[in-house]
């Protein structure tokens, strides 16, 4: 009987290289590219002038809404050293606003306010905080983070603003915007001594009952 013998045949073949899954990946990755630009609004600033300004507006709003959100704090604040603290600083914003005001004229701009977001939530944290604590020492330790942040907020913005005027020799502008910025690195530095020195040591007491 004979045995047919068959050669294998070793496969030549390549791996198939995908061209189009190549061009694929690269079409991807362009697209991603893309998404992440953001396109600007046809009211976009062009120049610094109009981001400063722009920022004042943004300012403007925040301190004017803080003023209506500062006395319901100061209401509902347990500790009479942390109330006297908030009604004092609310005296200060009233100041702040007039100031702005004149900041917005040395602009040769008429005062106006443009919603600030940031602001806004941080107001409404302020709001929910109070609702998420009971009144005493653990809601009067809600009040003063919720206003330091508020603080660290204005800090930041007045800081950017004052550079700005400078930048743009304003320097009228650049002082009465410095003076603010002085006056909410005191609050904050209030904030944080009524913090440290009693408030969060008695909320820390309802801990340990």
């Amino acid at each position: 009987m004979k045995t047919e013998t068959k050669s294998a045949t070793k496969s030549t073949a390549k791996p198939a290289t995908s061209k189009s899954s190549s061009k694929s990946s690269t079409g991807a990755k362009q697209t991603a590219s893309k998404a992440g630009k953001v396109k600007a609004k046809s009211s976009a600033a062009e120049g610094l002038k109009e981001l400063y300004i722009d920022s004042l507006k943004d300012i403007y709003w925040a301190e004017k809404a803080l003023l209506k959100a500062l006395p319901k704090m100061a209401k509902n604040a347990t500790s009479e050293k942390l109330a006297d603290a908030i009604n004092s600083h609310i005296t200060e914003t009233e100041e702040q606003i007039t100031r702005l005001e004149k900041v917005f004229e040395i602009a040769g701009k008429k005062a106006s306010a443009k919603k600030c977001e940031a602001m806004d939530g941080l107001i409404k944290e302020g709001q929910d905080i109070l609702e998420s604590t009971e009144p005493g020492p653990v809601r009067d330790a809600g009040i003063i983070a919720a206003s330091q942040k508020i603080e660290h907020y204005e800090i930041a913005t007045y800081g950017t603003l004052c550079a700005f005027a400078k930048t743009l020799e304003m320097e009228d502008a650049a002082d009465l915007l410095h003076q603010t910025l002085e006056e909410e690195k005191q609050a904050d530095m209030t904030l944080t001594e009524s913090a440290y020195n009693d408030i969060n040591f008695e909320a820390h007491e309802g801990d340990e009952e």
